[in-house]
């Protein structure tokens, strides 16, 4: 971890700290972790996988966290992401689309003694109203636009990190809410699963 984050440009030291604390390899299948510290994506079942670290670094350090604040996460997938999260914000909501995969990270992140995590199965690209407004939102898979959900649901001077589709590769984008106004910033190209929905890339459940 320590190559490939802080020998990069990964400069949050509270960042760095979480992933040093967060067991990777708790959160990837049995047969994989041995890879679990590589940085590389892996997969995770249902077509879905967990990202490489620097790119979670990469996105975590663009929130500017903060332990007085909430972040609401679009994908739970493996849990690793909402674990990180969890050691750097004062609450943690997190929605994700396959039963299965949120039922398996809510597993994980309960044994490792997380209790500010709030877990729901649903369309992410939805968001979750019932606790809205949240400081700051972080979506892990590729959007085909910024889903009008999340911005209503981000307080004033709220941040979202999302990744959106364009032409044949992603783009990662911060967007930050000032006096009712989106500011909208480019950070990097990135890829990511298309994120699933209403606001997403289709219904289905999952490919």
């Amino acid at each position: 971890m320590e190559r490939h984050l802080k020998g990069r440009d990964i400069t949050n030291s509270s960042v760095l700290d979480a992933f040093l604390k967060v067991p990777r390899h708790l959160f990837v299948p049995e047969n994989l972790s041995s890879e679990a510290y590589e940085d590389y994506p892996l997969p995770i079942g249902f077509g879905q996988t967990v990202s490489q670290p620097y790119m979670i670094a990469f996105m975590v350090q663009a929130l500017e966290p903060s332990k007085s604040q909430k972040v609401l996460e679009i994908g739970t997938g493996s849990g690793y992401t909402t674990a990180i999260l969890a050691e750097l914000f004062g609450e943690v909501y997190t929605v994700e689309l396959i039963p299965e995969l949120s039922r398996n990270a809510q597993n994980v992140i309960q044994k490792l003694g997380y209790s500010k995590v709030f877990f729901h199965i649903g369309d992410g690209s939805e968001g979750w109203e019932e606790f809205a407004p949240y400081d700051r939102i972080l979506v892990t898979a590729s959007a085909p636009s910024l889903p009008p959900p999340l911005v209503e649901q981000t307080s004033e001077g709220g941040i979202i990190v999302i990744p959106i589709k364009r032409g044949f590769s992603d783009v990662l984008y911060r967007f930050t809410k000032k006096t009712g106004k989106i500011l909208k910033e480019e950070l990097t190209y990135c890829s990511f699963v298309p994120l699933k929905g209403k606001f997403g890339f289709g219904r289905d459940k999952y490919e």
